[in-house]
């Protein structure tokens, strides 16, 4: 008797060859596909050739850019300036997948605000590459400041003094105008430091850090032993400080919003490393504090502190943290600060402000609901601008527990 299962057992067959043969020409077509893509044989669109801007191709010829294979664009893209894209679109890594990565594409880090910004990012990522940047300090810190940070990088070469001498040397730097020389002056008001240190007395108005760039006036005084505080003064000493701990284990710190560094160079005079950040609000704060042979980080109180968790041994900030900022973002800031502070680390409070109860309501359990063990508390009278204004100062040691810190 014929099966009645015959004709079924054919169109099976027929079905596993067609499949057969789709999965071979499918393996065939990303085969091809990967080789081209990872071989050392470059396609045009993989080589750019770029004329070297401003040299001379005789002694310089040009050189070939190789750049890796890039993702494609959406069409959001196509407002954004394209050395933007360039900067931030996923890249192929050339040896494929990184078991570092978990990928073999690497993303550049951009602020998430510059896209909300088409008009001031164009201008920003408009240049010759192999060029030289625009002169453009105050545009690119308004995009920082408005959230485009970090700022994406560029191929050109930054604007520069046009006749740079060296620097005074250590430690004659630390209390030393630097040359005028050592900064491009064209994104502030003033056009050399004289006019800066002169500014505190002639100059109508606020400027950020009025008095900082005068090194014999206040500064000279700042966090100094020698100068003599009454039992519950709001102003501690650098050596006051010190002390709480075994000479020696302070090695490493932080200054968030440190002006022109003199609480780095005092901290330096001590054989402590510490990192200023500062921004240059109508003055060359980042310049001022290189000049003087301590570290300008050039980050906003926005961002996430570059610094690996429980590594500082100290974190300083005066005046900067203060009710200014919104509340949320400073409780992540002094999360974070709480983050990068190795357990017995000690973050210094050094004069918030804030105005009448905010200091009992909304800071003081903001602060206390970090995790930090009150080392010093001293609370002040702000009246510099009026009693009538109620605002009030805070200086405080605050200690990271050696254990049981999370």
């Amino acid at each position: 008797m014929e099966s009645p299962h015959k004709p079924k057992a054919l169109s099976t067959n027929l079905f596993f060859l067609f499949l057969l043969l789709s999965t071979n020409l499918i393996t065939l077509f990303l085969s091809a596909t990967f080789y081209s893509s990872s071989s050392c044989s470059l396609s045009s669109a993989a080589i750019t050739l770029i004329p070297s801007s401003g040299r001379d191709s005789s002694s310089t010829p040009p050189q070939p850019l190789r750049t890796t294979q890039s993702i494609a664009s959406t069409d959001e893209e196509e407002d954004l300036p394209a050395e933007f894209i360039a900067f931030t679109s996923g890249q192929v890594l050339p040896f494929g997948f990184n078991t570092n990565f978990d990928s073999d594409k690497i993303y550049p880090p951009v602020g998430s605000s510059c896209s909300r910004f088409p008009e001031e990012l164009r201008r920003f990522m408009s240049y010759e590459v192999n060029g030289s940047c625009p002169d453009d300090e105050l545009l690119a810190q308004k995009l920082l400041l408005k959230g485009c940070e970090p700022l994406p990088r560029r191929r050109c070469r930054p604007a520069t003094q046009n006749h740079c001498v060296e620097p005074y040397p250590l430690p004659e730097s630390q209390w030393k105008t630097p040359p005028d020389s050592s900064v491009v002056w064209t994104a502030y008001t003033c056009k050399n430091y004289q006019c800066l240190i002169d500014r505190y007395i002639k100059q109508k108005g606020f400027d950020d850090c009025k008095d900082c760039f005068d090194l014999n006036g206040r500064e000279r005084s700042r966090w100094s032993s020698s100068k003599t505080a009454p039992a519950g003064s709001l102003d501690f000493t650098i050596d006051e400080v010190l002390s709480l701990r075994a000479p020696g284990t302070v090695r490493i710190g932080l200054d968030i919003g440190g002006g022109v560094a003199t609480f780095a160079v005092r901290m330096k005079e001590r054989n402590v490393t510490v990192v200023t950040t500062s921004m240059n609000l109508n003055g060359p704060f980042n310049n001022f504090i290189a000049s003087r042979g301590v570290i300008p980080m050039y980050v906003s109180i926005s961002q996430r502190l570059p610094f690996f968790d429980n590594t500082m041994d100290i974190v300083h900030s005066m005046h900067v943290l203060s009710n200014w900022i919104p509340t949320t973002l400073l409780h992540f800031l002094v999360f974070d600060v709480y983050r990068v502070l190795r357990p017995g680390g000690i973050f210094w409070l050094d004069h918030f402000f804030c105005v009448g109860d905010e200091l009992r309501d909304v800071y003081g359990p903001l602060i206390r609901s970090v995790g930090f063990r009150k080392v010093k508390w001293v609370v002040g009278r702000k009246l510099d601008r009026g009693e009538e204004l109620r605002e009030m100062y805070l200086s405080a040691l605050l200690e990271k527990p050696l254990d049981n810190s999370w």
